[in-house]
């Protein structure tokens, strides 16, 4: 059954992120009541949709319950908040226990509000090294980093509370997704910044197989998932939301200098990697698919996405 999303109640953490942000718009457009618990102390509340339909409440994840009268009642949770995603508290055991519990503190809200559905923000680093890059929802997952255990210990008890709560619940794995508003140090946002300003950008040697997602798309695939939910009801699943577009990563920076009409340069193997090294990621979308009764397609391909991040006179 396909929901409409005309006066559905949204609540969500994370709002002010990249993804966060643009997942909002989304359902707003679509006619819902956005709830957004946004920290007292954010700096980046500029970064919400401006919209009649948003309702801002100043609250932490970790105080999610005692916002539960303010709202009432919800039809969905949308969990994208958690810290500790810099290089300096990735690894911090102690950093990425607060974002656990914190996140089960909106699930408990999630419960109390009377949501049906329950999302939140996994990652591509809960599977850890694998031989060939693949990495499917069904398989066995072996994070390195303390983040991605984090990501993982909460999805396995969050999908045990949800089945005991009979609540569906998506765990959505993101990889790399990338448009207006992303980090600007990631790698994309560095070379469509640099490359036609004629810089030159140190890069890896880029010969391992990367995947890029553009937001519009990965934000779009969460309001797929929500509209048919109904057709799955106290479902417990982990989604990847990656393209279907998997290459070397030297394919997709050649790329991005073409459009960029061949200025600046590249410089392969200046750049140093992180410590898990130049690892291949070859995502497998089954869930997405299945969970949208089929439906599912991409609908932006990487040259547009790169078109829409690049200066007008380029694009």
């Amino acid at each position: 059954m396909i929901q409409n999303l005309s006066g559905k109640r949204i609540v969500m953490t994370g709002a002010t992120g990249f993804i966060g942000s643009h997942v909002g718009e989304r359902f707003l457009e679509e006619g819902a009541e956005v709830y957004c618990l946004v920290r007292p102390q954010s700096q980046k509340t500029d970064c919400l949709p401006v919209h009649e339909h948003l309702h801002r409440i100043a609250a932490q994840m970790d105080e999610a319950v005692a916002c539960v009268p303010q709202i009432g009642h919800a039809d969905a949770f949308l969990h994208f908040a958690w810290r500790g995603v810099n290089r300096q508290e990735i690894d911090s055991p102690e950093v990425q226990k607060t974002n656990i519990d914190g996140s089960l503190r909106c699930l408990e809200a999630a419960k109390l509000l009377g949501c049906q559905v329950f999302m939140d923000a996994g990652s591509r680093v809960e599977y850890g090294i694998t031989s060939d890059g693949t990495m499917e929802e069904s398989m066995e997952c072996h994070p390195v980093n303390e983040y991605g255990k984090a990501k993982l210990a909460f999805f396995e008890q969050a999908a045990k509370l949800c089945r005991e709560m009979q609540m569906t619940y998506y765990h959505l794995r993101f990889f790399s997704v990338y448009g207006k508003g992303d980090h600007p140090w990631s790698i994309i946002s560095t070379l469509t910044r640099e490359l036609p300003e004629g810089k030159t950008v140190s890069l890896s040697a880029c010969r391992h197989r990367w995947n890029f997602m553009d937001i519009a798309d990965a934000s779009r695939a969460v309001v797929e998932l929500y509209r048919y939910s109904d057709s799955h009801p106290d479902e417990c699943h982990a989604v990847n939301v990656a393209s279907e577009d998997t290459r070397v990563l030297r394919d997709f920076v050649e790329e991005i200098h073409t459009l960029c009409g061949g200025r600046g340069n590249l410089e392969y193997g200046s750049f140093v990697q992180a410590k898990e090294g130049a690892l291949s990621i070859c995502p497998v979308n089954e869930n997405i698919k299945k969970l949208t009764d089929g439906t599912w397609k991409e609908e932006v391909s990487f040259a547009e996405g790169i078109r829409r991040m690049l200066p007008q006179i380029l694009a």
